[in-house]
């Protein structure tokens, strides 16, 4: 958060700033016939959008959904497996061509185990399966709890970030941050105005601190920005921002930073707020053929940067006591959340994915099998980067009065480094054998071109 002190004759005012990122954002808008959201443009740039979201379309997607699904794959189901290495064997045998079941993953809702059979040559995920349909903005959802399902591309673009026999990926993420010569430009700006300005022109002040910062710029590392993997990401952290600064109420109670924030927060501060998995998350069997993935898997955590005048940015190594109440409330909010807002269900399955993967790797399961992720690992025979990659964006500023002091809350992103739920002491026991026993329960007959059951 950025503190500037402003002290008119007549009043104060305090204004906040939230740095945010592109990306196909979905978001219910106060009206029941339309979703508001942005999209991003063949350039990059965030773009805002609304759908409609009319009640008796929705209803006749489902219905037409339930249909054409047929009754085994749409209902649901606690524990549907999946043996990736067939799905990938179907797919070649389809030319490449995903069919809507390989595209939804049968309708998998979250992964709960990973599980190796070498006697069968098999890698198995299972977790909760239904049906699906689209939403207005396209999301795959289930068609009765209205669930993201984990998108087949999201499964390959892990896959490719944890290969056998390559090099495990460090760390998959993204981050939206201004550029220095905006921040020193908008410091320059803000020495400029006066208190009774800001207050009897909050619109104006608004937009030149918008103008005078320029476009965001908007990164992702660890994977391809022309993925889904990498949408989600951006979203769910554009999203959270917002939420942050009291830009979008979120559709649960929760605490958020401009609730608590105050002149003590410091002055010339920037509040970065990171999305990173929940390490402890990984329960494995003795004989390391089955792993369980527990909990929400996700938290927000936050930092503080210092910014000179110059637009310069130094970690001071601290997190105010605004900041660390948003990030908490997030964080014990999280389940609930994610089943009200489907991207925040999207950004945990896209870290499930991630450990799963990465885990997958460590304990050498490829070799095992003898399984090369030949289409899988190849984007010219199964492309997955067909989506325009974010790049930048506008910022969004949110004026409000506090305590005679201008607030400016900055940057953040999503950090994921999977080897650390992997490593060493992290790991959870597998007490009375509890993961062993199911993996042990799950039986192995298909029929040929046969990749899931329930």
């Amino acid at each position: 958060m950025r503190c500037i002190s402003i002290r008119p004759r007549t009043a104060m005012i305090a204004a906040v700033l939230v740095f945010a990122s592109a990306s196909s954002v979905w978001a219910q808008s106060s009206s029941s016939d339309t979703v508001a959201g942005v999209v991003v443009d063949a350039d990059g740039v965030l773009r805002k959008k609304t759908f409609d979201s009319n009640g008796q379309l929705a209803k006749e997607r489902l219905a037409a959904a339930k249909a054409e699904l047929g009754p085994k794959v749409s209902t649901y189901n606690k524990i549907r497996k999946i043996s990736l290495n067939r799905l990938e064997a179907a797919l070649a045998e389809n030319n490449g061509v995903p069919t809507e079941e390989m595209k939804a993953l049968a309708g998998l809702q979250r992964i709960h185990y990973v599980f190796l059979y070498p006697e069968t040559k098999d890698v198995v995920v299972a977790g909760p399966a239904e049906g699906w349909t689209n939403d207005p903005a396209g999301r795959m959802v289930g068609v009765t709890t209205g669930r993201p399902v984990i998108q087949l591309q999201d499964l390959v673009a892990g896959l490719r970030a944890f290969a056998p026999g390559g090099k495990a990926t460090d760390s998959i993420g993204c981050s939206i941050d201004p550029t220095q010569e905006g921040l020193a430009a908008m410091d320059k700006y803000l020495k400029t105005v006066s208190g009774e300005y800001a207050l009897n022109n909050t619109d104006a002040l608004v937009e030149n601190m918008k103008t005078t910062q320029g476009m965001h710029q908007v990164s992702v590392r660890g994977v391809s920005p022309k993925t889904h993997f990498a949408q989600v990401m951006v979203e769910a952290d554009y999203r959270m921002k917002l939420i942050g600064i009291g830009l979008e109420q979120p559709p649960v109670h929760m605490v958020s930073f401009i609730d608590k924030a105050t002149a003590s927060d410091g002055r010339r501060a920037l509040q970065r707020w990171y999305f990173v998995p929940e390490y402890q998350c990984v329960r494995v069997s003795d004989d390391g053929k089955a792993m369980e993935l527990v909990g929400d898997g996700v938290k927000l955590i936050g930092e503080n940067e210092m910014i000179s005048s110059d637009g310069r940015r130094q970690v001071s190594g601290k997190v105010g006591k605004a900041s660390q109440a948003f990030t908490t409330s997030f964080t014990k909010s999280y389940s609930e959340l994610a089943e009200r807002s489907p991207i925040y269900a999207q950004l945990r399955n896209v870290i499930d994915v991630t450990i799963a993967c990465a885990f997958m790797q460590k304990e050498n399961y490829f070799a095992k099998i003898g399984w090369k992720l030949g289409l899988f690992g190849d984007e010219g025979k199964f492309a997955i980067e067909t989506y325009s990659a974010p790049k930048t964006v506008e910022p969004a500023v949110n004026a409000v009065f506090k305590n005679g002091t201008l607030m400016t809350p900055i940057g953040g992103g999503v950090d994921i480094q999977a080897a650390k739920a992997l490593e060493n002491g992290k790991t959870l026991t597998d007490e009375k054998g509890k993961v062993s026993k199911v993996r042990e329960e799950v039986k192995i007959n298909l029929a040929a071109g046969q990749w899931w059951w329930d």
